[in-house]
């Protein structure tokens, strides 16, 4: 197979493991806090570790990751309904995998989608016990309809954090400096971590989080990448100080001034990056050292 069929295919699989991924996260949050949305959030924390090993394919390949987010089924009115709905994205999963494997003759590409098979076999399995345990504990989706300035300033905040969680991952795929790499991979994680905090401050607070993205910066040289980074983050740790001066709630102000300060560290690390970076450029060239050509 042409290598771009296969990347045009391995693009198709990290749009299913992105939609996966926000589906059941909203899912989790929904319930709010206990051992079943645990263990919901653990799968989606291993459908974003496919994600990775894909887009890492991807690029090795010499592509550019799609950050499309693929078909989610979000129609169930039920906690019970809610696990029929992941079972059934699993079962589309485990088909396309299935294909996939078999069209694709490159050997490492192969043995990698078999081991992604495996977790989606083993998750379809998990799906399918929830849908009884939610019966049997009569689990409820718990999301009010609060539309205050506090749910659009949280609203606002997980849409900021997954913009910026697809930016940092995409720049850390398309970077060649390995530290800038390791970095951005950090701070999307912490990124990821925000968008949590937020999500269950808006159900505990009577909200339904609003798990929707802006467009993330797509930029592919390294420098121009943590520009943007650092733009971005100035931009919202600002948004945030603002934010925690106009709540009253002492618990939301304390969380919006943590995310403030991770999202001030955010920035020196960056701009460290981009001083290195800058001081890599080979002299005459205007090319930087250690960059793959972006």
């Amino acid at each position: 197979m042409e290598k771009g069929k296969i990347i045009e295919l391995l693009n198709l699989d990290i749009q299913d493991e992105h939609g996966a991924i926000i589906q059941y996260l909203t899912h989790a949050y929904a319930m709010g806090e206990g051992e079943m949305a645990c263990e919901i959030e653990a799968m989606a924390r291993e459908e974003m570790r496919h994600l990775d090993w894909l887009a890492e394919t991807v690029v090795e390949l010499g592509g550019q990751p799609s950050l499309k987010r693929g078909t989610m089924n979000m129609a169930g009115k039920t906690v019970p309904d809610w696990m029929r709905d992941d079972v059934k994205l699993e079962e589309g999963a485990i088909e396309n995998y299935k294909k996939h494997i078999e069209l694709i003759d490159e050997p490492k590409i192969k043995r990698l989608m078999k081991r992604i098979l495996a977790d989606e076999q083993a998750h379809h399995g998990k799906f399918e016990h929830l849908v009884e345990k939610a019966q049997k504990e009569g689990l409820k989706d718990i999301r009010g309809d609060r539309k205050d300035s506090v749910a659009k300033t949280l609203n606002w905040g997980i849409e900021h954090e997954y913009t910026v969680v697809l930016q940092y991952l995409f720049h850390s795929y398309m970077t060649g400096n390995e530290e800038a790499k390791k970095q951005l991979e950090d701070q999307a994680i912490n990124e990821m971590q925000h968008l949590g905090w937020l999500a269950e401050e808006m159900v505990d607070g009577g909200g339904s989080p609003r798990i929707e993205h802006a467009r993330p910066d797509q930029s592919t040289r390294t420098a121009d990448m943590l520009k943007a980074d650092i733009k971005i983050e100035k931009q919202v740790a600002e948004a945030y100080e603002r934010a925690a001066r106009e709540v009253d709630d002492a618990g939301l102000k304390e969380l919006l001034i943590r995310i403030r300060d991770n999202e001030k560290y955010h920035i020196e690390v960056f701009n460290d990056l981009l001083e290195d970076e800058e001081d890599k450029k080979s002299p005459g060239t205007g090319l930087n050292i250690g960059d793959s050509g972006e």
